[in-house]
């Protein structure tokens, strides 16, 4: 299991859980290098100030914000620390609700929310069965780099995982992708009905990555043939 990314706390009420995040996913993809073709020296990526060309070092680079045109403030991390955050080290619930009525589109990355010693064991458990028992979700705001963000709360097996979730203005509208207005048959519909069921599973366990056969051949004199 991964270290933690992150402790804190879930609150709900008067109940308090100490946890530890962990990632629920992992990357899989295949790295490459850029390289320069002539020679296959590695190509590495330099921070240059636009104003005397100089190539600079991470000491060198901080934030700022840009207030208007051609002006600049810098921001230090100890003003982004000491911004007034009051989920800053607390998964905060403030609803319960049914798990369809989260549109999938607003979920995010995932993450497992682990209890944090014994003490955290018994509400913990407490709140897994709410949630199991109530068929509902939970939505909460928590604080990551210093930006306060939306949540879901839902059980996995016998853990709590933790979504991070788009605020409604960040999720953009989608009728202008839709496409003009087409008639259809019952037929058609009814046809389009049963390929649908031909294609039916109970789940994808089956499926599996390409990139597990490419990680072995990449580089292989021999190469790979995938039938």
């Amino acid at each position: 299991m991964p270290r933690p990314i992150w402790s804190g706390a879930i609150s709900f009420g008067l109940v308090t859980i100490p946890i530890k995040v962990i990632s629920a996913t992992e990357s899989r993809n295949i790295a490459f290098h850029q390289v320069h073709l002539a020679d296959m020296a590695r190509v590495r990526t330099k921070k240059v100030c636009d104003i005397d060309g100089q190539t600079l070092d991470w000491d060198d680079i901080g934030r700022g914000y840009e207030v208007s045109k051609n002006t600049v403030v810098a921001i230090t991390d100890a003003e982004l620390d000491s911004m007034p955050l009051p989920t800053a080290k607390a998964i905060e619930i403030v609803a319960f609700v049914p798990v369809d009525s989260i549109d999938p589109i607003r979920v995010g990355a995932g993450y497992y929310l682990q209890a944090d010693g014994q003490v955290a064991a018994k509400p913990y458990t407490l709140l897994r069965q709410a949630l199991e028992r109530s068929s509902k979700v939970a939505v909460a705001k928590f604080a990551w780099h210093n930006r306060e963000r939306l949540g879901l709360l839902r059980v996995v097996d016998r853990a709590i995982a933790l979504h991070a979730m788009h605020w409604d203005d960040e999720v953009r509208s989608p009728e202008t992708l839709a496409p003009t207005t087409v008639e259809l048959t019952d037929e058609e519909v009814d046809a389009a009905i049963q390929l649908l069921e031909t294609m039916a599973r109970d789940d994808i366990d089956d499926y599996t990555d390409f990139s597990d056969c490419a990680d072995v051949c990449v580089g292989s004199e021999l190469g790979c043939r995938v039938t």
